[in-house]
């Protein structure tokens, strides 16, 4: 009898499976253990993007904060330069430029003339000293002579401040604004 008995719980888990052993004992069932770390899963994934969103908007608010700050220093810088009596100036104010295409939003201009060999000349000095110039026209007629081109206007103030102890930059040597 105990054979058959043994024979027969053997030959019953065989056909039906652990499941059913594990369902008399109370134990969760294979299908039930696969629901509850499908759930873990999805929970520690939830958990997961929440960071990553979290981490997005906070590149976010720092990139903000950083071009709002940016924009504060270049108006602080801008408006510094005109107290010390320095001229910063946009191409529409001189009637927009002319011919020239610009790639910078800064140049330091070192001579604006009328006759086109005076301009060249001083693009020739200043090639020669080491700058690397360009010739400016606007609509208005003048020929600019321009140096040091930069989209950083701290960086350019500090060259414009350098220069001028130079033979390169007078005194009268103005920022030009490319927006």
């Amino acid at each position: 009898m105990k054979k058959t008995l043994i024979f027969a719980l053997v030959l019953s888990l065989l056909v039906t499976g652990c499941d059913y052993v594990r369902k008399i004992a109370g134990r969760p069932t294979a299908a039930e253990i696969e629901a509850i770390r499908l759930e873990k899963m999805a929970a520690e994934e939830a958990r997961h993007q929440a960071i990553l969103d979290s981490l997005e908007n906070a590149e976010k608010a720092m990139a903000q904060a950083m071009a709002e700050a940016l924009a504060a220093r270049e108006a602080h810088l801008l408006d510094s330069l005109s107290q010390e009596h320095g001229t910063v100036l946009n191409p529409a104010k001189l009637g927009g430029l002319y011919t020239t295409k610009l790639e910078s939003k800064y140049y330091i201009v070192v001579g604006a003339f009328r006759n086109r060999s005076y301009a060249e000349r001083k693009l020739k000095a200043c090639n020669a000293a080491g700058y690397t110039a360009t010739i400016v026209s606007f609509r208005n007629g003048l020929l600019a002579v321009a140096l040091c081109p930069s989209d950083n206007l701290d960086e350019t103030l500090k060259t414009l401040k350098s220069m001028r102890g130079t033979g390169v930059c007078p005194k009268d040597g103005w920022i030009l604004m490319n927006f």
